[in-house]
């Protein structure tokens, strides 16, 4: 055997070996998309990763070209996998998030159905109620950015609220469509677990649920927009309930949470609105706004946010006391 022949089986095993180290990132996603999309199928469908592993390390000792023939079709047949996981509108969905908001849009006057109006008990356990609400856009006064924090201060649920000059409040919440049996889950966020949906809701319910049910830390901040760009926004919402109502889509933990949808939907009021980490890290959120003067900027930001919280503010309230008015009192 010559010196070039042993080089060339060398620099072939040397790429054999390379398309392994290649397919072992796929063989974790795989593993991983397995067991939050096929799991409820049986433990059988672990095999799966395990048998694309052991194929290539198989092929591996056959040469180049086919080791990276096999790896090119496990690929394709991955993909081909993956793209059928489409979002559904008909699961066994938990009951609170069983409707999406939808819209009929007549001139200034718009029509909500499916809204929210559930009394809470306990976090997990509430009246269900929906309701219709008509809302004139010409009488559009505000809009309030809501952030929402359970744990790390870094990541918040957020919302936007907004009230009409007749006392109505209608808060959109982009959230995960979770079903019955299932809870959230970062990881699963990436895997296609969860679909979304826009919940549209009374304040009555979905701030209240986090400020007394959950005893979440909630802050309310008002933003600072022109009339046209506060029917526009509120309009972009109702849109986007139309559309998921037509065609269902996946929440997605990084791409497609509720503050990335919110900042989508703010890009459709103004296009030049740019991206930023505090679009990611939703507690930082209101810095952001802070800083694009959407938060009325007159103060420094800690003086904003220390009149912000209103959760204590929400639990020292009488029973019969008007919630929504009540916790905006010396907001700004």
């Amino acid at each position: 055997m010559t010196s070039s022949t042993v080089k060339a089986r060398a620099a072939g095993t040397k790429w054999a070996w390379g398309s392994l180290l290649v397919a072992l990132p796929l063989v974790a996603w795989t593993a991983l998309a397995v067991h939050y999309q096929l799991r409820p199928f049986g433990v059988w469908v672990y095999a799966i990763p395990l048998v694309m592993l052991a194929l290539q390390v198989w092929v591996s000792f056959m040469g180049r070209g086919r080791a990276w023939a096999v790896l090119a079709i496990i690929v394709a047949l991955v993909a081909l996998g993956w793209a059928q996981v489409r979002p559904l509108q008909n699961r066994d969905w938990a009951p609170e998030l069983s409707r999406g908001v939808v819209a009929d849009i007549q001139g200034s006057t718009v029509h909500l159905s499916n809204v929210r109006d559930f009394r809470w008990h306990t976090r997990d356990d509430g009246d269900p109620r929906w309701i219709d609400q008509t809302v004139n856009l010409d009488q559009l006064k505000t809009v309030d950015f809501i952030s929402t924090v359970w744990a790390s201060p870094h990541i918040a649920h957020t919302m936007v609220s907004f009230g009409f000059a007749d006392g109505q409040y209608v808060v959109f919440s982009a959230e995960i469509r979770r079903e019955k049996h299932e809870k959230f889950s970062e990881i699963g966020g990436f895997f296609k677990q969860f679909e979304l949906v826009l919940i549209g809701a009374t304040e009555e319910d979905i701030v209240k649920l986090r400020t007394h049910a959950r005893g979440e830390d909630v802050s309310i901040f008002p933003l600072t927009m022109t009339p046209e760009q506060k029917k526009a926004l509120f309009l972009s919402y109702v849109g986007l309930g139309n559309e998921l109502a037509v065609k269902p889509r996946f929440y997605q933990t990084i791409t497609t949470n509720c503050t990335t949808v919110i900042w989508r939907l703010a890009r459709t009021v103004e296009k030049r609105l740019p991206m930023d980490w505090r679009i990611l890290l939703s507690g930082h959120t209101q810095d952001y706004l802070y800083d694009l003067g959407v938060i009325k900027n007159d103060r420094p930001l800690p003086d904003i946010k220390a009149k912000a919280h209103v959760t204590e503010k929400a639990r020292s309230l009488a029973p019969d006391a008007p919630y929504s008015q009540s916790i905006r009192q010396d907001l700004t």
